[in-house]
């Protein structure tokens, strides 16, 4: 179990012109529940549909039309809580949001302030340099999203395309556990990681599908120590928050401007204004947008046409013992399984189409390292070049796995697997057959290879003398008994007789 209490943060320490300055930063990550259809309708969520083509009558706020509550999208924010390791809170409710937006045409979104349907959870974040934070998570509410103003196709209008509105959002609310940028963009890589493994959200930034807002503050080193003793939240300084960040690059870039915005203002003896901010990525700075709105400002009640949600313990259970292998279990068991070090469990469990493809690659070729390797160097080397993804492969874990196996059974070297690998990605078929047609298997038998090596040996007196004089040199005539015999010649074998012949 994560510790929901004791959070481990290492403070990013940024120098200004007189003092040295600590960043504290909370989030709140917005994640589109993966549902076929909204949260209070049945409409469709199916991105690129035509502006306006998945709008119902409740999600375009036609009077007297109610909203129905989806019991799917309910399940996966519980579903996302029980893989955070949160409380599930058997009793929520859900409040109305007071504010006018063009693309918000009930004038009120459905949320929930008061009573969220998860409570306190935490995070795993491994960082880059081997170390581990825990990030607390304070909530998990339910709400619905609003529609989406296009600004920019004409110069004198704005339009308005509702196709979002009533999508349901799982907003998850840190605690301000996060130090850094660095650490703020892997707690969200860790957030989407966990939810793809669970199902409850697909995490695609670039959709919208995935969007945080940034709370950013600094404070003078040991601050935070004291608000950890106190939990008064002036001790950290006044926040501003970033908001719709869809990109780990931009919350990182953003988080330090805005960090060394708020130092340059306290360094002068000014103040920070609690505020609204947008980052602005073609100028690499943020800017206001507007005054950071209260609870009060919003004019929250419960929602008059929804009943408390309810649910049953024995429900929750249920849908606790369905839960996937997470992904810091799964990477555990690589590593004690298949003998995988740290680093390459991480990368095959980053996602979970690649760790099935390579659970499905080690169980084919009977060696987990080997395929590790196999599968991190040369397939998604490969993929990563032709910009494709896992699921677009062109050899399958069955290919794979089979010339793993030809490597195993010294049917062919390694740098014949290498060919062969790429006659497999560039035209396919069954690398057993390809070996036999193309005449690919390795040279084994060491009566041939002693010829190979005698008659470069018996060629090359000069080379020999000083490969004796000098064991390094050796590797030449394993060149040249390699090049003689099409790479075809077993390199273990080679070596031996070459060491063997200079030796005599």
């Amino acid at each position: 179990m994560l510790d929901h209490t004791r959070p481990t943060p290492k403070p990013k320490v940024i120098a200004g012109e007189r003092d040295d300055w600590e960043l504290v930063i909370g989030m709140e990550v917005h994640a589109q529940v993966a549902s076929n259809s909204k949260l209070f309708s049945g409409a469709s969520t199916r991105f690129g549909a035509e502006p306006n083509a998945n709008v119902s009558f409740v999600d375009a706020g036609m009077p007297g039309m109610l909203p129905v509550i989806n019991e799917y999208c309910v399940a996966q924010a519980v579903r996302t809580g029980l893989g955070l390791e949160a409380e599930i809170h058997l009793r929520s409710a859900f409040d109305r949001k007071n504010y006018f937006y063009p693309d918000l045409p009930q004038g009120y979104q459905i949320s929930q302030l008061y009573h969220p349907i998860v409570g306190e959870g935490a995070v795993r974040v491994e960082m880059g340099d081997g170390t581990a934070r825990t990030v607390r998570i304070e909530r998990i509410h339910l709400e619905q999203d609003a529609g989406k103003s296009i600004h920019d196709m004409d110069p004198a209008m704005s339009f308005v395309d509702l196709n979002r509105t009533g999508v349901a959002l799982m907003e998850i609310v840190s605690r301000p556990d996060i130090r850094g940028p660095e650490e703020a963009a892997a707690y969200v890589t860790k957030l989407r990681q966990i939810m793809r493994y669970l199902g409850t959200c697909d995490g695609n930034m670039q959709n919208g599908n995935l969007r945080a807002d940034v709370n950013v503050s600094v404070c003078r080193p040991g601050q935070y120590e004291r608000y950890q003793e106190t939990q008064d939240f002036a001790h950290l300084g006044t926040r501003c928050e970033i908001k719709n960040m869809n990109s780990l690059r931009f919350i990182q870039a953003a988080i330090d401007h805005e960090a060394r915005r708020q130092i340059a203002l306290l360094e002068r003896g000014e103040s920070v204004v609690q505020e609204t901010r947008l980052y602005d990525p073609d100028r690499g700075e943020t800017r206001s947008m507007r005054s950071k709105e209260e609870a009060h400002d919003y004019r929250y009640f419960p929602d008059p046409d929804l009943l408390p949600l309810e649910i049953e313990q024995e429900w929750v259970d249920d849908i606790r013992a369905a839960l996937p292998e997470l992904p810091d279990a799964k990477k555990a068991r690589f590593m004690a399984e298949f003998g995988l070090s740290d680093y390459d469990a991480s990368v095959l469990t980053a996602d979970t189409a690649d760790a099935a493809f390579f659970e499905a690659t080690a169980a084919e070729a009977g060696d987990g390292k080997l395929a590790a390797n196999w599968v991190i160097n040369d397939l998604f080397g490969r993929l990563k070049k032709d910009e494709r993804s896992i699921d677009a492969s062109p050899v399958t874990p069955a290919q794979l796995g089979a010339i793993i196996r030809l490597i195993r059974s010294d049917a062919i070297s390694g740098k014949i697997a290498k060919d062969l690998f790429e006659i497999v990605y560039t035209e396919g078929g069954d690398p057993e057959a390809i070996v036999e047609a193309r005449g690919m298997r390795q040279v084994t038998d060491t009566g041939a290879i002693e010829t190979a090596v005698a008659e470069i040996v018996a060629a090359n007196p000069a080379q020999v003398e000083k490969a004796r004089a000098n064991p390094k040199l050796a590797g030449w005539f394993v060149g040249q008994v390699m090049k003689a015999t099409g790479g075809k010649a077993n390199p273990k074998a080679v070596n031996e007789i070459v060491a063997r012949k200079l030796a005599e």
